[in-house]
């Protein structure tokens, strides 16, 4: 395809996704997405986004509740901060992004880049949550503007428009907007506690609108306050609402516990998330890295499993889109870390594999992106990727723990923080024990629902 008919398509599918808001008529509804999808086929030029462009429109056809959920997106925020997440995420990210990686790894000494990248610019928070993947680091480094600005621009040379902001808490950094709107091309997905969001704030994400905020929140208000502190659940509710009625697309993100897991697996959280205008729901596990690890906060085995069968259910029933960063292996074909589909770049500047891989060998403030991302490091990870036949079983830290220390221990590595070194040392032989426990409900689970091996489009 040359660059005028590229063009020419990409300028289409903006004007039908404009027009889709406004149609009321069920049957025009799906007759301009099904005309969408074939515009974004004829734009992505690698077969896996492709595979998956057509999976949607067949859940589409099968009146499957992700059409559902495409129409509030499309209907329900503020127009500026629609247009703007259509055009960061859906044209930048999924289309013309994918291409540019494609045409990326095709150059002298290339690799395929990651689909987008964690960066935490501060470490910085107001809250001490026990169990904090992120509580060890120092508080005192900060990315600075410069050397953020310089990283999104590394990145999108390479095809990356999707940032993940985490930390800390990144409201604390008084120039994040300006990031934001120097890079309104990039779509970010915010992790954020809540607490610091007001009707500023809501009105500031409206304004560059490229920012989808999720929402930290531990279930119901006794596990949030108990973990969070007296109140926090509070903050979170009247968040969700400025965000509501800003207009704003956001979601809520939960860590899974062993205390507060039958609380987040229900359904009524997941349903009073979807009241309070969540479009998004992301899932993660507990890990015993960052403040003072604890393996009785780890979900079992058997809790890790029915979130698993949970997330399969509501994904039928429920007006929510799910992510869980360690079910979903088999959507995404194994672990995603070590550059293969994402990296974490923490506050100091390491250039870690994950953001629970609290090691690296290379900082962005020594090394460029690229170098970093292709580093010996991440290609020994990418090589032994999946570590399993059964995608539910994709993790290096808490499924194939002796991955993880011959990476972290072996392959000339620095630990991040003090303390970041226990999962691989003292708690090396529980973390052993914990993945074989694991393993009976996973083995079932994936000869029951995923005989077939692999579906279509769930390797890269």
């Amino acid at each position: 395809m040359n660059a005028n008919g590229h063009r020419v398509k990409v300028c289409a599918i903006n004007l039908l996704m404009a027009v889709l808001a406004h149609l009321t008529n069920e049957r025009l509804f799906k007759l301009t997405y099904r005309t969408i999808a074939k515009l974004a086929e004829k734009v992505a030029q690698k077969d896996y986004y492709i595979r998956w462009i057509r999976r949607i429109r067949d859940l589409f056809d099968q009146e499957h509740p992700s059409l559902e959920i495409t129409k509030k997106l499309l209907r329900y925020p503020n127009p500026h901060h629609r247009r703007t997440i259509v055009q960061a995420f859906i044209i930048n990210q999924l289309l013309a992004g994918t291409n540019k990686r494609k045409a990326f790894a095709q150059t002298p000494g290339g690799f395929y880049p990651p689909g987008f990248l964690v960066i935490s610019p501060t470490m910085r928070c107001n809250l001490r949550c026990f169990g904090c993947y992120a509580g060890s680091y120092s508080k005192n480094d900060e990315l600075t503007f410069e050397t953020v600005d310089r990283v999104l621009n590394e990145a999108k040379e390479m095809g990356i428009y999707f940032i993940t902001v985490s930390g800390g808490e990144p409201f604390f950094r008084k120039d994040i907007f300006d990031i934001f709107r120097k890079h309104n091309d990039v779509f970010f997905l915010v992790y954020t506690h809540g607490g610091l969001i007001n009707e500023k704030v809501a009105d500031k994400i409206v304004s560059v609108g490229n920012v989808l905020p999720a929402i930290s929140i531990e279930g119901s208000r006794e596990y949030t306050d108990r973990r969070r502190g007296h109140g926090h659940f509070d903050r979170v509710m009247r968040a969700m609402d400025m965000l509501r009625e800003a207009g704003v697309i956001f979601g809520y993100s939960a860590t899974q516990t062993r205390e507060n897991s039958d609380t987040i697996t229900s359904d009524e959280f997941v349903d009073s998330m979807a009241e309070k205008g969540c479009l998004l729901g992301c899932y993660f596990m507990y890990v015993p890295i960052g403040r003072e690890p604890n393996l009785d906060l780890m979900p079992t085995p058997a809790q890790r499993d029915y979130l698993r069968a949970s997330l399969s259910r509501w994904r039928n029933s429920k007006e929510i889109l799910f992510i869980d960063f360690w079910n979903d292996g088999p959507v995404v074909g194994g672990c995603i870390s070590g550059g293969r589909k994402y990296a974490h770049i923490n506050a100091r500047g390491d250039v870690e594999p994950c953001v629970f891989c609290h090691f690296a060998t290379h900082n962005i403030h020594t090394s460029s992106l690229k170098e970093a991302l292709n580093s010996p490091l991440f290609q020994a990870i990418r090589a032994q990727q999946p570590f399993d036949d059964n995608l539910l079983c994709p993790c290096m830290l808490v499924d194939h723990p002796s991955v993880g220390r011959d990476m972290a221990l072996k392959r000339g590595a620095y630990f991040t923080h003090d303390g970041a070194e226990i999962i691989f040392t003292q708690l090396a032989d529980a973390m052993d024990q914990l993945a074989e426990s694991y393993k009976f409900y996973a083995d079932r689970a994936w000869q029951t629902h995923f005989r077939s091996g692999r579906r279509e489009g769930e390797q890269k």
